[in-house]
């Protein structure tokens, strides 16, 4: 099962593969994945699992936080941007996959993180519903979504793009409940460009509260 057709899948992928060697070269992805890691609340997640990891950006900022997550492991479609990350971070493991059909074991995560990449995925539903299976049961999922732009918005024609969808505490909220999972707190962030985003961790709802 896939979150995204083919043509899509391969049209972000593709996408993605052209921006690759120059992704780290912008300030705001590595900022913004510096303030995603320390948002985190998890004292000493043992094993990190980062969707849409792009360059490995979240992880590596992690793995410079202290304690050092035991396991940090990243999957993206774009087979270059994991080759960045496999190169910045060989200590991680980088895995090419789809984020609805993640080749991870149940309940087997401390902590998903998934920063500016929701708006990509169709059927966030299926990637939620992931991310509730391979969590444990105090885990935490952490995104980063834009709320806003502080330049204009690129047009994009060649993959779909709703940030719209994933623009508020309550769409968030609401999109995480039939998954299981719940907004547990969040926090907005500017970037010094100009570019609006919202943070927001996520818990599982135990099977006591769910009935």
């Amino acid at each position: 099962m896939t979150s995204l057709p083919a043509d899509v899948s391969s049209a972000v992928a593709a996408a993605y593969d052209a921006r690759a060697a120059t992704y780290d070269e912008s300030a705001m992805h590595r900022d913004l994945a510096a303030e995603v890691a320390a948002f985190c609340s998890l004292d000493a997640p043992r094993d990190v699992l980062d969707v849409a990891t792009g360059t490995g950006l979240v992880l590596r900022a992690l793995a410079a936080s202290r304690p050092r997550p035991r396991g940090m492991t990243g999957v993206d479609l774009s087979p270059d941007m994991l080759a960045v990350a496999r190169r910045e971070l060989p200590g991680a493991a980088f895995v090419r996959a789809d984020a609805a059909a993640l080749p991870v074991a149940d309940r087997s995560v401390d902590l998903v993180t998934c920063v500016t990449a929701l708006q990509l995925m169709p059927r966030r539903d299926l990637v939620l519903a992931e991310w509730a299976r391979v969590l444990r049961p105090t885990g935490r999922a952490v995104t980063a979504t834009f709320t806003g732009f502080g330049r204009p918005a690129r047009p994009r024609r060649d993959h779909p793009v709703e940030h719209d969808a994933v623009s508020t505490p309550a769409r968030i909220a609401a999109l995480a409940a039939p998954a299981g999972l719940r907004l547990r707190r969040h926090a907005a962030w500017r970037h010094a460009d100009g570019d609006a985003f919202l943070l927001a961790e996520l818990e599982v709802v135990s099977p006591e509260v769910a009935r």
